[in-house]
């Protein structure tokens, strides 16, 4: 049983430590007035700083969630640390020796979780940066160089090597203390046929720290041709390593995102040292996941949603670095910050760009050009036929609401028109009335409007749910394509993406269906689920709202598909089948106004309008019948 901490080191350690510095470590903090300082609380997602530090007081509270507390209380919250956790980890930085009473001060074993596999982490770190100075280490070093990285960057950026032996760091670490139960637990060993061995060997290690400074886990690079593992390895999910809440460079970049309000977000370690050494010190990267809330909850803190902040987006030219442009803009109304992309010429990478044409060339890389949305805008209209009036329908069915989403309302009117060039639809103000219908109909509903590429059914009000209960029998016919839909999406994400993620919640009218499409959605997507089908039902399982939710979406999972031969042409099916419903339902609801305003009592303007949107929707519904999937 672990001793219990001297009340006088207690003390000394809330003492010792300032509040705001510690605080200043996971959000920007800015002059609130009367010796307090502001910003946004890490707790709870909000627009507007209610976070409040007192120093002289050394306490903190929130005005929006009401959490408060001192020192500890924040360390112990934001990093789920217990009491005792939270002491030594302050007591550590202050360089307090601890007192241990009813039995003493044993390190080894009386140290919290978290804290053993932090400073096992801390002295991997250090052992593999050693280890990049031996004679097996050459590979390594010759690798950073032809990438133009010297030592002093290496060491800057803490760059190691991993030994190709068994166990090199396992037995390193046993001499340290650390027991066999632990090296597995922080993931740096992993279970062989005679106990631990290392998990990473023959590699070029990037220590991973999250955005305190701490070591939590490590990214490694293949060297060898005959290393059968993948080209990156990072740490398995750990107590203190989650994937999707950790960005690689945050430590070194966080001031600098404070003071300049701007971010940068590259794709790979090599391009955040890259950037970093050509004066870009604002660049991050996640560490093998697509960039996500949990990210943008980070920079939210650092940018203090100022409305001038910036976050440039590089990806990669080809394929796979615009689809993951696009998601990264499914996230775009997360930030107050505007979002630009970046891609370089010929498609090169920030790493690949510094080599080839020298520091300024990175700078001018990332300097605002494209606005997020802009992309976005192309990538849809590039899609459709615009030679066709159904062609043109549909894509201006799916752009609008991109639109619709941008904050500023001048320069929305102006993409408006813009789009309506794109698309070739010369009543311009046909769409700048569409796009600012659809922008008011999001904001009556507290910001939450259609997403980009929700389809027609989104557009409009939404569809009310079914009524849920005893009496909801989901086996009706009603409800089959959308449970023959949704078990596809969970089963063979492959064979609906990415037609199934621009479909809406409220394109499924049974109400439990409805939730596991939410689930999904909030899960990444069938397009995350067609890459990593494992993890996609873990997620969607987790992000179920309760237990019979979650019980939907484990009988989805598992229920056989209606037919034998299941393939793209029978997803098409569904897929074409559930949105023209949707449509067809929006349909009988715009005919129902268009019949009550050709009354002559309504507005003229008003029923030129919805006799507008009567025709795109009829034009959509007809290209649907005609060419099903194709049209979608």
């Amino acid at each position: 049983m672990a001793g219990r901490i001297n009340d006088e080191d207690v003390k000394a350690v809330r003492d010792a430590v300032p509040i705001d510095a510690v605080v200043s470590e996971y959000l920007q903090l800015r002059n609130a007035g009367g010796g307090n300082l502001k910003g946004l609380c890490p707790f709870h997602d909000e627009k507007s700083p209610s976070f409040q530090v007192s120093p002289s007081k050394g306490l903190f509270h929130c005005f929006g969630c009401q959490e408060g507390g001192d020192t500890l209380t924040f360390v112990m919250k934001v990093d789920h640390l217990t009491f005792s956790e939270a002491v030594e980890r302050l007591a550590a930085k202050a360089g307090i020796t601890l007192r241990y009473e009813e039995g003493g001060y044993n390190p080894s074993h009386q140290r919290g979780e978290r804290i053993r596999l932090v400073e096992a982490h801390k002295a991997a770190a250090e052992f593999y940066t050693a280890q990049l100075e031996s004679p097996e280490a050459e590979i390594g070093r010759k690798f950073l160089a032809e990438r133009g990285f010297d030592q002093a960057a290496a060491a800057h950026f803490g760059v190691g090597y991993s030994p190709a032996g068994w166990d090199h760091l396992t037995r390193f670490l046993r001499g340290k203390g650390f027991t066999d139960k632990e090296l597995t637990l922080s993931g740096l060993s992993q279970e062989g046929r005679r106990g631990p061995i290392d998990r990473f060997r023959g590699r070029l290690m990037w220590p991973i720290r999250d955005i305190g400074g701490e070591v939590v886990g490590f990214g490694a690079r293949k060297l060898r041709d005959d290393d059968n593992g993948p080209k990156y390895l990072n740490t398995p999910e750990t107590p203190i390593y989650k994937k999707s809440q950790v960005l690689y460079g945050i430590d070194l970049a966080k001031k600098e995102i404070a003071k300049s309000s701007r971010a940068v977000v590259v794709e790979g370690y090599t391009d955040v040292m890259a950037c970093h050494l050509a004066g870009v010190t604002t660049a991050i990267a996640t560490c093998g996941t697509a960039f996500g809330g949990d990210h943008i909850k980070i920079l939210r803190r650092l940018l203090m949603d100022n409305g001038s902040a910036r976050v440039i987006f590089t990806f990669d030219g080809d394929a796979a670095g615009q689809k993951a442009a696009l998601r990264a803009f499914e996230d775009d109304q997360k930030f107050a910050a505007e979002t630009y992309i970046a891609i370089a010429p010929d498609g090169m990478d920030p790493c690949d760009l510094r080599l080839a044409k020298g520091d300024s060339a990175v700078t001018d890389l990332v300097e605002p050009r494209t606005p997020l949305f802009e992309f976005a805008l192309r990538q849809i209209v590039a899609r459709y036929d615009l030679e066709t009036p159904a062609g043109r329908a549909a894509a201006l069915d799916e752009a609008a609401p991109v639109v619709a989403r941008i904050k500023n309302s001048g320069a929305q009117h102006e993409v408006a028109v813009q789009l309506a060039g794109m698309l070739g639809i010369l009543d311009t103000q046909f769409v700048v009335k569409r796009v600012a219908q659809l922008a008011r109909w999001a904001r009556d509903r507290g910001g939450k409007g259609p997403a980009p590429g929700r389809g027609p059914a989104a557009v409009a009000q939404a569809a009310p749910a079914a009524p849920s209960g005893p009496a909801l029998n989901l086996r009706n016919p009603v409800y089959a394509t959308e449970r023959e839909l949704l078990k596809l999406a969970l089963q063979r994400p492959d064979l609906v993406s990415p037609a199934f993620d621009a479909y809406g919640v409220d394109e499924f009218t049974a109400a439990p269906y409805a939730a596991v499409r939410q689930a999904v959605m909030e899960a990444g997507g069938a397009e995350f689920g067609a890459q990593d089908p494992q993890e996609y039902l873990v997620r969607v399982r987790d992000a179920a709202p309760d237990d019979a939710v979650r019980a939907m979406v484990t009988e989805l999972a598992v229920e056989a598909i209606m037919r034998r031969t299941v393939d793209e042409a029978y997803a098409g099916e569904q897929l074409v089948t559930v949105r023209l419903r949707a449509v067809d339902r929006r349909i009988r609801d715009v005919q129902g106004t268009f019949t009550r305003l050709s009354g002559g009592h309504g507005d003229p303007q008003q029923l030129t309008n919805v006799q507008n949107e009567l025709w795109v929707l009829q034009q959509y519904a007809r290209a649907l019948r005609e060419r099903g999937a194709a049209a979608l």
